[in-house]
């Protein structure tokens, strides 16, 4: 639990009471997240005075942590001059996190509250792909030259740090703007006050071009293990920089949407706890339609084969053991395969060693499983079902396994999030193979 929760009854009694000065000196104890999580739970009237009494160096923070429903609301009920002093102090990077949620006619009233500066920022921020790193970038870092010394490097570091994202690491740029190395603040700090910073600098740069996806961004961080990621141009012009804190911000909203992907609900655009009963119908129905739609195959291919479980009635008995077995070992594979491409763990051009790789255990467990179903078939069938359900269980694992690693391959190589191979999916699939499976087995043998 978050300390404010902690003092919530007593900051309910100071709002009834109307006691501000203990209010405001309350609120001054608490970090900015703590502060949002409390507006959340306000009705708007206290939400607005609360937001009122914070100190003005703190209150753009706060709001930057509020969801974007919450955000929408609060400037709906302030003063225009509050809007603007709140939309001019937040951090470039979160300033169009939150524009970029607007309807394009609030976008343009937004910008209208921004110096022509800030609106500027703003605008080559917005023009960047939804999804690329541009839009998570601030401009806002220090820059050095490599001819300074290391005391001219320490005086840019005073002028600029204090409306800087992190002073922590520092640019190296040449007179056109190319980033030619990176300097780290405490190296700067144990330099000798003449020596040059092309001296002491890191040539070797990692970086990024503002259009790249901003999961790759979120992969050379942790690969890496940087504490921010400058953001160039084709020509390696510095453009700004983006921090890790906003990156773990994007790798939670991955994760989230490969998660619900992963159930066979198109991602929600707001919180659980922000989406409307009818929107999340609305995520979840579409591909609950598709998969009845795969189960109807599996209803017809079991009708067709009345015949011959008519005559053999006990091949009825192992039908969910073994199209449950096959969804399960393919959500398996498909689940590893999935994550092992979202973190660089494996390429799409490394597909053919893994899919051998797959083959291989996908026998191994073939045949465990189907030595398993092969006592189960003899004690309930006798011997031709127990060699029936054993070949049809080896062919079923190791054909859903194989199944499992190269849907999310083919989909990666095809653009498409390989989240949407997705367990409810596979299992479908697999229930329709496992039964032509099983079946043509069944013929062959009996």
């Amino acid at each position: 639990m978050d300390t404010v929760s902690l003092f919530k009854p007593e900051i309910q009694e100071l709002l009834e009471g109307r006691d501000w000065p203990q209010l405001r000196a309350i609120l001054r104890e608490f970090p900015a997240p703590d502060i949002s999580d409390l507006l959340r739970e306000l009705d708007e009237s206290k939400r607005i005075l609360v937001l009122r009494l914070l100190p003005k160096h703190i209150l753009p923070e706060v709001f930057s942590y509020l969801d974007p429903r919450l955000q929408e609301d609060t400037l709906r009920a302030i003063t225009a001059e509050e809007t603007r002093m709140i939309l001019a102090g937040m951090p470039p990077d979160d300033r169009t996190e939150f524009l970029e949620e607007l309807p394009g006619q609030a976008i343009q009233k937004m910008l209208n509250f921004l110096s022509a500066e800030d609106r500027r920022e703003a605008l080559q921020l917005l023009g960047y792909p939804a999804e690329s790193v541009g839009r998570l970038m601030t401009p806002d870092y220090v820059a050095v030259r490599p001819e300074w010394t290391a005391a001219e490097a320490l005086a840019q570091v005073r002028r600029k740090g204090l409306d800087s994202e992190t002073i922590m690491v520092l640019y190296v740029t040449d007179a056109a703007g190319k980033l030619t190395g990176v300097l780290g603040l405490r190296r700067l700090i144990l330099a000798g006050p003449e020596e040059r910073v092309a001296g002491i600098m890191i040539p070797a740069v990692i970086s990024i071009s503002a259009l790249e996806d901003r999961e790759k961004a979120v992969q050379l961080i942790q690969r890496y293990d940087l504490a921010a990621l400058p953001i160039v141009d084709a020509n390696k012009v510095l453009l700004g920089i983006v921090t890790i804190d906003d990156l773990f911000d994007v790798a939670e909203e991955e994760v989230t949407e490969d998660i619900q992907k992963s159930a066979a609900v198109a991602p929600l655009k707001a919180s659980y706890r922000e989406a409307s009963a009818l929107s999340l119908y609305g995520k979840r129905v579409a591909w609950l339609a598709s998969l009845l739609g795969i189960s109807v195959i599996t209803t017809g291919i079991i009708a067709a084969q009345t015949e011959m479980i008519s005559s053999a009635i006990a091949l009825s008995f192992f039908i969910p053991l073994l199209i449950g077995t096959g969804g399960n070992t393919g959500n398996q594979s498909a689940t590893l395969m999935i994550r092992a491409l979202a973190t660089g763990d494996i390429h799409s051009a490394q597909w053919g060693q893994a899919l051998v790789r797959e083959i291989g255990i996908g026998v191994l467990l073939g045949g465990t499983m189907g030595l398993a179903s092969w006592l189960l078939g003899f004690f309930n069938g006798g011997m031709k079902i127990a060699v029936v359900v054993a070949l049809a269980m080896t062919t079923i694992v190791i054909v859903s396994s194989v199944l499992g690693v190269i849907l999310p391959i083919v989909l990666q190589r095809l653009r498409i999030d390989p989240a949407v191979a997705s367990n409810p999916l596979i299992a479908s699939v697999m229930d329709i193979l496992g039964l032509v499976i099983y079946f043509a087995v069944a013929r062959a043998v009996l």
